[in-house]
């Protein structure tokens, strides 16, 4: 064990945290609207995820024709890059979370089958997806271009903002308050809550039960999108499991802060990268997946509700 690295290291670790505890956040929103609505656990969400990091690079290769080794763009060009990045990898997200729901759960809705059903459906449909983009890049971790020069704000106690981390960092916290204001002030948010907490009184209200499904699902799609496009930028390179260790800590950091409330999903992953960071530096990075899994395992143990709790616990019959 180091902890000299701790002290020395204080906060560049705490800004790295933050960094990777918001994406976490983006993905595990994607688990926590879902599970918010159906009390089911998308666990294809990972799987999303992934092919979201994939549609980045197809984006930047093939369709804006940059090469693996290009030089950082600037200016324009570089806006408009990323910002087809960032969008076209949510719409992928999105309209894919849409098709996971309705090729793995709503038929089995319609069918009034028990949770246990849906639950193997969307572990089948993160296998397919994985596998199928096993086969496709035969395994290969695939390299993102930078297009993006990492040059810096400036360092402060050791820790160096670096462009990509900082627009993570900022843009994460500003896509998890457009969805907070949403959730709690637009109509469509007011039915999606009048649906987590009773499915049958929000029929006799006259609300579309499918369509705020798949509005939920769309919604974590977004955010999972987001999460893909700030994780590619950061860490330059994905593969086809990379959903399985980041989609096992989103979830792990979903139940930390309470799965089924925002806010608990926000924080939750906050402290989830936070912890996990630490534990890197004092353990070793070999350990970071340990950790999310220790985690996991006492939160389940010592409070499984969270620590905010979930949002419609007492609500929801």
């Amino acid at each position: 064990m180091n902890f000299s690295v701790v002290t020395s290291q204080f906060w560049a670790l705490c800004l790295q945290g933050v960094a990777l505890g918001l994406i976490y956040s983006l993905i595990s929103l994607g688990y926590t609207m879902v599970y918010g609505v159906l009390r089911l656990i998308n666990f294809a969400n990972s799987e999303v995820f992934m092919v979201g990091t994939f549609s980045i690079l197809f984006i930047q290769v093939s369709i804006l024709r940059h090469p693996l080794n290009v030089e950082p763009i600037h200016g324009i060009q570089l806006i408009g890059a990323l910002l087809l990045s960032l969008v076209g990898a949510m719409l992928v997200c999105a309209l894919l979370a849409i098709l996971v729901e309705l090729v793995a759960y709503r038929r089995l809705r319609a069918h009034g089958t028990n949770r246990l059903a849906s639950l193997i459906s969307a572990i089948g449909t993160s296998i397919f997806l994985s596998e199928s983009f096993r086969i496709f890049t035969h395994s290969r971790p695939q390299t993102s271009p930078r297009l993006l020069e990492k040059w810096t704000f400036g360092e402060i106690a050791g820790a160096n903002f670096r462009i990509d981390t900082v627009m993570a960092i900022v843009a994460s916290i500003a896509i998890f308050f457009a969805l907070d204001q949403f959730v709690n002030r637009s109509r469509l948010g007011a039915a999606i809550r009048a649906v987590s907490m009773s499915e049958e009184n929000s029929r006799l209200m006259g609300i579309n039960l499918n369509r705020v499904v798949t509005l939920t699902f769309a919604i974590g799609g977004l955010t999972t999108g987001a999460a893909a496009f700030f994780y590619t930028t950061i860490y330059e390179n994905t593969q086809f499991n990379v959903g399985f260790n980041l989609g096992i800590a989103a979830f792990t950091a979903a139940v930390l802060g309470g799965i089924g409330n925002l806010r608990g999903a926000f924080y939750g992953g906050l402290a989830l990268g936070l912890l996990e960071q630490f534990a890197s530096a004092i353990l070793g990075s070999q350990w970071k997946a340990v950790t999310v899994f220790l985690v996991l395992v006492l939160v389940l143990l010592i409070k499984p509700s969270g620590i905010f709790g979930e949002a419609v616990q007492q609500t929801r019959t």
